[in-house]
């Protein structure tokens, strides 16, 4: 046979179907990235799962803590505050009249004069009979990362016991570990809640896992820091 100047030569690069070969490649990228996400999740799941306890269980253990770090969630109209906020606070608060921790960190988002989580949490507290200078608002905790960043560098803690709910409980794990804090986690979950509410949660946090992930990588600084406030 013989070869004509248009016939591709075997081995050369031209033989091979590069279409093809980019039709798959491109694929595997995309297969790739929609796994991503739930493989990390699925890690984070498994390697923080230890890390977690049930209220009950935390209330026998001898452990103690310097500080509960308590997550920020929604706030109603006139301070009241929503189910699982609720629910975190008196968790918090359980853990402090047990005698497990010394002090509350309170962190949430205060962005505007209207809308204020630390404020409500506190106020909440103090009515349950916590003295004031056990209480610690953090008004910069606008995201679970800011809350992480914050209680290592304004709040300089090393260790925190953190209280939130439990579908929440890795990511705020892998991002105060991450960060230097020696945290464990307390479940926060005391009764059922709106079910559009918990579907809205879960759905957020895949995405807000990933986030977590590149904040921590690029060692974000939160977007509101100040002058240290020590807590140990």
């Amino acid at each position: 046979m013989t070869r004509t100047l248009s016939s591709p030569a075997f081995g050369s690069p031209r033989f091979f179907r590069r279409p093809a070969w980019l039709s798959l490649l491109a694929l595997g990228l995309v297969a790739a990235l929609i796994a991503f996400p739930y493989l990390w999740r699925a890690w984070v799941d498994q390697r923080y799962s230890r890390h977690i306890y049930a209220l009950d269980t935390a209330l026998t253990q001898e452990a103690h803590a310097r500080v509960a770090v308590v997550y920020g969630a929604r706030v109603y109209a006139g301070g009241r505050l929503s189910g699982m906020l609720r629910d975190r606070v008196d968790t918090a608060i359980a853990l402090y009249k047990a005698g497990k921790v010394d002090k509350l960190l309170l962190s949430g988002d205060n962005q505007t004069l209207e809308y204020d989580e630390p404020g409500a949490m506190l106020a909440y507290a103090a009515a349950q009979g916590v003295p004031l200078e056990d209480l610690q608002p953090d008004y910069g905790g606008r995201r679970t990362y800011d809350t992480c960043y914050r209680a290592r560098h304004v709040f300089q803690l090393d260790a925190a016991v953190l209280v939130t709910q439990e579908f929440h409980l890795p990511r705020a794990l892998f991002t105060c570990r991450a960060l230097g804090i020696d945290a464990v986690g307390v479940i926060a979950d005391r009764r059922p809640y709106d079910p559009r509410s918990v579907a809205w949660s879960e759905s957020r946090e895949l995405p807000a896992l990933v986030m977590a992930l590149f904040d921590v990588v690029r060692r974000a600084p939160a977007p509101v820091l100040g002058e240290p406030i020590p807590l140990l």
